[in-house]
């Protein structure tokens, strides 16, 4: 995800400054990361340099100025570009889970690697299991269950990974320790 894309995005809505537009980010996407305002506004310098915004007003009442944002033609055109494309999954993928299992093996044994993989399966059904309970609040969003299903499915990815890695421990720990 592009934040500039995703600032674009929330200025299609209208003119907005910056204050707003990480607002409007962090209701949007309850289950992200807040955006920090240095992210936002970094960002909107990028946009802005490429004519993709620009400033609409600037305000002053009582405290610093604040810029007032918004889309300009060549920005909504970014956007749709952006909006159509699909987004292509990577041909590699880092799974810090292997990585972090290879070296327990290497350092530790297959003891220690067991030991690793019960350990990340317990913090992993621990998490899933948060995310259930988000998702059947009586006041979920539509927005958090479906960011609650997704991780949820990338959870339970990484569970099955490591059940068949527990499965595996034997060839695994011949194959990475000399």
């Amino acid at each position: 995800m592009s934040t500039g894309h995703v600032l674009l995005g929330l200025l299609s809505r209208g003119q907005q400054h910056g204050y707003d537009l990480k607002a409007g980010h962090d209701a949007l996407f309850p289950s992200a990361r807040p955006m920090a305002y240095g992210q936002v506004y970094a960002a909107l310098t990028r946009l802005r340099d490429r004519g993709l915004i620009e400033e609409a007003a600037v305000e002053r009442a009582g405290g610093p100025e604040r810029t007032t944002y918004r889309l300009t033609p060549a920005g909504r055109d970014e956007l749709e570009v952006w909006m159509s494309a699909a987004e292509h999954p990577p041909s590699e993928v880092n799974n810090p889970l292997a990585t972090k299992l290879n070296v327990a093996l290497v350092a530790g044994g297959p003891d220690e690697g067991a030991l690793f993989l019960r350990r990340q399966r317990s913090a992993h059904t621990a998490r899933m299991r948060d995310h259930t309970q988000t998702k059947r609040a009586a006041d979920a969003t539509l927005t958090q269950v479906l960011a609650a299903d997704y991780a949820l499915s990338h959870l339970d990815a990484d569970v099955r990974w490591i059940d068949d890695a527990l499965a595996r421990l034997g060839e695994i720990t011949r194959e990475v320790t000399p």
